[in-house]
């Protein structure tokens, strides 16, 4: 006994620091700092609920410890009088739990209508696809494709409408957008406006296969002119690379190459399976926001997708060292 005793005093002090570390920050993904209309009124939500639980916890555990105090068993004391029936008692426990229901479900109901209105007719409208394992954004009034980075203009009001090209995914950034299925055949919709320039990160929240981790997305919310100058770049066709270049060379290997039976690179290829590389560049992030953009993450993606991201439909290409590095350069250039 002894022995645990001590086992115990020794593994507490870890324990409890591993616990304080748990509460440390930063949390890029946390709902508790709402950054859009519809992300308030969920926290103003959740913290009025958690308001009355907090009081009716405080409330239940507080009699509980008065009778457990009040009318414990003493030495010599007799026993406690029983009672039968006290109308006023059960008029008063059954009522309570109603008025808790009800200052429940009043403001929760009041909250499901302002979140699930339909976009205004001036919104700003994104229809996103889901893919195993990334995320495709089409503005159809701008004329842009692009993938897993979204790019909003701050204060104004979005409209995401939310399909899947295969299986249920869930759409999810905690800060500005609240989480909705994506299921294959049908179209959700998520309307929110955000507050706050800045960059969010979120991911799918509903398990769909080998690389459901991995299928991750960033936000880029953005101050009216640095949206428009992100429109009007996307809208461009890509920087033709000098000429006898590396990126060149690269260029008519991806021509030539199985790169264009799935990506669109406008004016170069229309493949339909995989990103839309026109602007590759230009994005932080590659792989469905799984690893940054840049020369050796993107030769080791090209190269051998599959070993860097389970079950990737991209094959493992397996190219030759000059051929790699020429299609490296040419995807890099695409800014």
């Amino acid at each position: 006994m002894h022995k645990h005793q001590r086992l115990i005093q020794r593994l507490l002090p870890g324990l409890l620091l591993v616990a304080l570390a748990a509460c440390a920050g930063p949390f890029p993904q946390t709902t508790l700092q709402p950054k859009s209309d519809l992300g308030f009124a969920i926290d103003h939500l959740f913290t009025g609920i958690f308001g009355w639980a907090v009081g009716v916890f405080v409330v239940v555990e507080g009699l509980l410890l008065y009778a457990l105090i009040r009318f414990r068993a003493r030495p010599g004391a007799p026993a406690p009088k029983p009672t039968h029936g006290h109308t006023a008692l059960e008029i008063t426990w059954t009522l309570a739990p109603v008025l808790i229901l009800v200052m429940v479900a009043v403001p929760t109901i009041r909250t499901i209508f302002q979140t699930q209105a339909p976009a205004p007719a001036d919104a700003l409208k994104v229809q996103v696809i889901a893919h195993q394992w990334w995320w495709e954004y089409r503005y159809p009034d701008l004329g842009v494709v692009t993938a897993n980075e979204l790019h909003l203009p701050v204060g104004k009001t979005v409209g995401l409408d939310m399909t899947s090209n295969d299986v249920i995914h869930s759409f999810w950034v905690p800060a500005i957008a609240a989480k909705r299925d994506v299921v294959p055949g049908h179209v959700n919709h998520i309307v929110f406006r955000p507050d706050t320039i800045g960059m969010y990160m979120g991911q799918c929240a509903e398990f769909c296969g080998d690389s459901h981790a991995n299928m991750r997305l960033r936000v880029f919310v953005e101050s009216d002119s640095a949206f428009n100058a992100w429109v009007a770049n996307q809208k461009a066709g890509p920087v033709e690379p000098a000429p006898n270049s590396l990126a060149a060379t690269g260029k008519a290997d991806f021509q030539h190459g199985a790169c264009i039976a799935c990506h669109t690179i406008q004016g170069v290829s229309a493949g339909v399976i995989g990103p839309n590389l026109t602007h590759l560049a230009s994005r932080t992030t590659i792989a469905g926001a799984t690893f940054p953009e840049d020369s050796l993450d993107l030769a080791l993606w090209v190269n051998h997708a599959p070993q860097r991201k389970p079950g990737a439909v991209m094959m493992d290409m397996n190219l030759k060292p000059a051929d790699l590095q020429a299609i490296v350069a040419y995807l890099m250039s695409l800014k």
